[in-house]
């Protein structure tokens, strides 16, 4: 291993364990590793609680009977595969790939003979994470939370509420696995949908206000953010910048519209981390991975920020607010 990949295990990605209740670790409790491409912030929160929800269905608790080690990235993608060998090297006996694509296939490019449970973005099958999603085989299995009829009930919903789109952009993290993949449906989509459409790309080293100043100069009267982990954590801007563009948005997650977005379309990503959770427990319990169906998510929500709306001089037609799961107006 290079000195710069040792270095950013030290000092980043660290050697963090759940800490045990009675203070230093046994050698003897099987260790679940937790990859993460993003920053998932303090060690408290690394781990989210619906994951240990979901594992302690099956009798497993961190720090009584289970310990968990966390890697995390930082965004910095490059590093994910040295962390994933660092997790191995303990050894684990599963790894959780969190923060999509990018954090699955460095797990599961890392090993064939651990388990490797994902959270994926985009279609496992296409990806080639898994052989289908009833018989994924191999040792990688998880919950899929990405469908092209996501995509086209997301550009359904946005025109409900603003008929004159014309030209949508899409906006998207060229060095997420599997952003071509998200391009190409969506094309498909705003091609059925009669629409034009612009991929604008934001990353760690290509910032949001130059994809956003592409968007506005090709002309798109709407956007349609992707669901990638790194897009996530810059929603707070993201929001900013699509309020002071005008540029109606539909988004992925309720977490956006929390943030001031106008309006998200999708599962519920703590349901997806409860449903891990339990198939980490089965896995430790013996079973294997391969044979573990790929599931898919328990319920997909419509938020929409009516705040957000008026801004932009919007009339939410009644029949959506019925449809919502949720509203915020203050």
């Amino acid at each position: 291993m290079s000195l710069r990949r040792r270095e950013f295990i030290a000092g980043l990605g660290g050697a963090a364990a759940w800490p045990l209740a009675a203070g230093a670790q046994r050698r003897d409790l099987p260790v679940i590793g937790f990859l993460s491409s993003a920053s998932v912030g303090a060690q408290a929160t690394a781990v989210p609680a619906a994951f240990r929800k979901g594992l302690s269905q099956k009798g497993f608790v961190p720090g009584q009977n289970v310990i968990i080690e966390t890697r995390q990235a930082e965004g910095h993608y490059e590093m994910l595969a040295a962390l994933a060998d660092d997790l191995i090297r303990i050894p684990v006996k599963v790894i959780v790939a969190a923060g999509g694509a990018v954090s699955a296939r460095a797990a599961i490019e890392a090993t064939k003979t651990i388990p490797v449970l994902f959270i994926a973005g985009f279609d496992p099958v296409k990806l080639g994470f898994v052989s289908s999603f009833n018989r994924p085989g191999g040792n990688a299995t998880g919950v899929s939370i990405y469908t092209t009829e996501l995509l086209a009930k997301r550009l359904q919903l946005l025109r409900e509420l603003v008929p004159r789109i014309s030209r949508v952009a899409l906006l998207i993290n060229g060095d997420n696995a599997g952003s071509e993949i998200e391009v190409e449906d969506m094309m498909m989509v705003a091609e059925a949908a009669g629409l034009g459409l612009n991929p604008v790309y934001a990353s760690a080293a290509f910032g949001l206000e130059a994809a956003f100043s592409t968007a506005v100069a090709e002309q798109a009267n709407a956007l349609v953010v992707s669901a990638d982990p790194f897009l996530t954590t810059q929603r707070k801007s993201i929001v900013t910048l699509a309020a002071r563009h005008a540029l109606p948005a539909v988004y992925p997650w309720r977490e956006y519209v929390e943030s001031g977005g106008l309006m998200s379309y999708g599962p519920i990503l703590m349901d997806a981390y409860y449903q891990n959770g339990v198939y980490a427990g089965r896995i430790l319990q013996g079973e294997r991975a391969g044979d573990l169906p790929v599931q898919m998510p328990l319920k997909f929500e419509l938020g929409i920020n009516l705040r957000a709306a008026k801004a932009l001089n919007l009339t939410v037609p009644r029949i959506t607010i019925l449809r919502a799961d949720y509203l915020i107006e203050k």
